[in-house]
């Protein structure tokens, strides 16, 4: 099982500079992905909550450049509180600039204040995800008209076109995020849930889809000897209830490249 890593995006406070030098940790010590979480306009502070201080497709393409290997990651990006077109263009740039390593995780979101607050439309947000995914994949083939519910294209150059294609990752344990994802994703990502509900989504996930995405899921370990021990057996666990990856996010910028070093030993050991 791979081990990945989700990066503390949950503070304005955090130096750019962190970003880079936890993404070189990570890819040093072997993780296979980094992500960021987002969120655009929450109704209330960034923190436990809320993550996505710094936008994290830019961010990704400043971690691009100072690392050769670790896939770069969203978990997850409320695609329905954007303009496709432009996560799209973001996106193909990103994994241009990376050499490929461009992986993109959305969901759909579920704070209506923040949708609210940008002026998009809430009560549509799955149906709209999952046009948006059809059309994101559609630009990057650059295939020409688009016709959609929601978005209608009759002409028009999409470029840079990705060398190969961009892994499009749906998070979510819901009906309809595991019904997206049996349909449309090249992987799946789960959050807060322990090697039995994976397992059960893993089964959900089979029985909806001729193909089984990649499948993962999120555990957080923010320090504590005997709670190490608790989230690597639960890591342990996952592994053997299926999980291809287990994301770990690690707690605030401070002491993270320690605890990563710490974890990833432990996991191994």
């Amino acid at each position: 099982m791979d081990l990945e890593v989700v990066l503390p995006d949950e503070s304005p406070d955090i130096a750019p500079e962190a970003f880079v030098e936890l993404a070189q940790t990570a890819e040093r010590l072997g993780y296979c992905t980094l992500y960021l979480p987002d969120h655009l306009l929450p109704p209330a502070p960034y923190g436990a909550t809320y993550g996505g201080v710094y936008e994290p497709l830019m961010t990704l393409a400043h971690i691009a450049a100072r690392t050769s290997t670790i896939r770069l990651g969203t978990s997850v990006l409320v695609l329905p509180l954007r303009s496709p077109f432009v996560v799209a263009k973001q996106v193909a740039t990103l994994d241009r600039l990376s050499g490929g390593r461009a992986l993109l995780g959305v969901g759909v979101g579920w704070d209506r204040a923040e949708f609210a607050a940008v002026g998009a439309d809430f009560a549509t947000r799955g149906a709209r995800t999952d046009e948006d995914i059809a059309l994101l994949r559609h630009l990057f083939r650059d295939a020409g008209a688009f016709h959609g519910r929601f978005h209608h294209v009759e002409q028009g150059v999409f470029a840079p076109v990705p060398e190969g294609p961009v892994p499009i990752m749906v998070g979510g344990t819901s009906a309809a995020a595991l019904r997206r994802a049996a349909a449309v994703a090249d992987e799946w990502q789960g959050f807060a849930i322990d090697a039995a509900g994976f397992a059960r989504c893993a089964a959900r996930l089979r029985e909806l889809g001729e193909r089984t995405p990649r499948l993962g899921t999120r555990l957080a370990w923010s320090g504590g000897g005997d709670e190490l021990q608790r989230t690597v057996e639960e890591a342990h666990a996952l592994a053997e209830a299926g999980a291809d990856a287990v994301a770990v996010w690690f707690g605030g910028a401070d002491g993270a490249a320690d605890r990563m070093a710490e974890f990833a030993a432990a996991f191994r050991s």
